[in-house]
């Protein structure tokens, strides 16, 4: 850190001393719920969605792929805007886009719509979420930040559980009359109370050095999403005609031409969206691939809610109450994850992917054996839900043990970014394979063989998972000898 960041950081501590430091915490807590929550609150709307505005089933996968997508490709733009032009205004800025964006969303007229809506509300997190941990660490004493982010990485397993269980209760309770909207127009009332918040209590900060925005590799790693992800949600529906394929084709070009454009940037002494030196290192290339493959399961929240919904017919809020053993392992999952991780190291991955795979068999194999899910459907939730839990905390600390500090934040950014990527992917792929299962059939038996047969793709992604992940220990073990060897 150089003397003008030394310098500025005591300024920054004392104007959030007290009880403002505690309000300021608050307010950019609710910026981190918000973002995941609307990420989770969506799917169990999905069939009130559905029936309300008439969309198609390709229409629905958009409503949350394409806001993950938004998010994902712009998350390490938005931290370098707050680097730019102050993290407290951008975190507002983010946050007052939010709030129109739900605004968008909630009076959205038809399926199309939404989904433009929905991008914006993406592209809004990106700006706001970002800004969050970089605030924590300016305006939190050293000694308190890791209590501090025990706290902020335990709200998103919160975010999930107010998302499947509140969503449910929302739309099938529909307060003021109002239906599916309600999910979207609540953050309005939210968002204006963190916003102002925000304006009183969070004080202004900024890196005394700013790393300059990459526009063009932004533009480009967006275009490639759009082209792979567009198709591969509507393709199903037009019966896969030839424009389908010819945009799977240009995404390997402009994917070609992103990877040019990075190398081109990082040549000229510039600040590339993604540091492709880092990929040099085969163990942080192959947890990328891990945490891409991991997210991809994201298809579960979406299939899950529609196979009870519409396929047998439950409430949403029985539905809500129905992921229940899922969220709460999936909260369990990072309070048990320091003590798994004390006995068995990073083995802790391939523990969490095995828990993952034989907890998605499970419901897979539960969900067409009764027409009422029986115990072994909860269990195998209630197992699945503790492996993603000890996951999410565990591949990200892992993967950067292979980065030097100097490019901790850097890569902080990629992973979390192409996390949301496997989502966004995830979410078109896996849910266009539950669709093209069920067909035109709409009996409760298909949408179960239908759930079951993307229940065994997630287990499949997982298997990979787990001989990806002891390569990845292996090689870090190996790493550690090497080290260790004398010269």
């Amino acid at each position: 850190m150089n003397s003008e960041a030394i310098k500025s950081a005591p300024a920054v501590l004392d104007k959030a001393k007290g009880g403002h430091q505690g309000l300021a915490l608050a307010v950019l807590f609710v910026g981190a719920f918000l973002a995941p929550l609307d990420y989770f609150i969506v799917n169990l709307a999905l069939p009130s969605i559905h029936t309300g505005l008439n969309a198609t089933d390709a229409q629905l996968q958009l409503v949350v792929s394409a806001y993950a997508s938004a998010y994902a490709v712009l998350l390490i733009t938005g931290g370098r805007l707050g680097d730019l032009y102050g993290r407290r205004r951008m975190f507002m800025t983010g946050m007052a886009a939010f709030v129109v964006a739900s605004a968008l969303c909630g009076f959205a007229t038809s399926g199309h719509m939404l989904v433009i809506s929905r991008i914006v509300q993406g592209i809004a997190a990106a700006v706001m979420a970002p800004q969050v941990l970089a605030t924590v660490r300016a305006v939190v004493p050293v000694h308190r930040q890791t209590k501090v982010m025990s706290l902020y990485g335990f709200m998103f397993g919160l975010s999930s559980i107010v998302g499947q269980l509140g969503g449910g209760a929302l739309i099938t309770y529909h307060p003021f009359g109002l239906d599916w909207r309600i999910i979207f127009l609540l953050n309005i009332p939210i968002g204006i109370v963190a916003f102002i918040g925000t304006w009183k209590f969070v004080p202004e900060n900024q890196p005394a050095t700013r790393a300059a925005i990459d526009l063009k590799g932004s533009a480009l790693l967006s275009a490639v999403l759009l082209l792979i992800i567009y198709p591969m949600t509507h393709g199903r529906e037009a019966g896969w005609p030839a424009w389908t394929f010819v945009m799977f084709a240009l995404a390997v070009p402009v994917f070609a031409l992103f990877i040019a454009t990075e190398r081109r940037v990082e040549r000229k002494g510039g600040d590339p969206l993604v540091d492709l030196q880092l990929f040099r290192n085969p163990a942080f290339a192959l947890g990328l691939v891990l945490a891409f493959l991991f997210y991809c399961n994201s298809a579960f929240f979406l299939t899950y809610g529609i196979f009870l919904q519409t396929g047998l017919h439950w409430s949403p809020l029985a539905s809500g109450i129905a992921i229940m053993p899922f969220a709460l392992g999936f909260v369990a999952g990072p309070l048990t994850s320091p003590a798994v991780v004390k006995r068995i190291g990073s083995h802790v991955l391939t523990l969490g992917f095995s828990m993952m795979a034989v907890g998605f068999a499970i419901i897979g194999w539960s969900s067409v054996q009764s027409v009422t899910p029986a115990l072994p459907f909860y269990c195998g939730l209630v197992l699945a839900g503790i492996g993603q839990g000890l996951l999410l905390p565990s591949i990200v600390r892992i993967v950067l043990l292979e980065v030097v500090p100097e490019k901790a934040g850097l890569a902080s950014g990629v992973v979390s970014s192409t996390l949301q990527i496997g989502s966004a992917f995830g979410t078109a792929a896996i849910s266009g394979a539950f669709f093209a299962a069920i067909g035109s059939r709409s009996t409760a038996s298909a949408y179960a063989h239908g759930f079951q047969f993307s229940l065994a793709i997630n287990a499949l992604l997982m298997v990979v998972c787990i001989g990806l992940s002891v390569l990845l220990v292996r090689h870090q073990q190996h790493a550690l000898r090497r080290v260790a060897q004398p010269a």
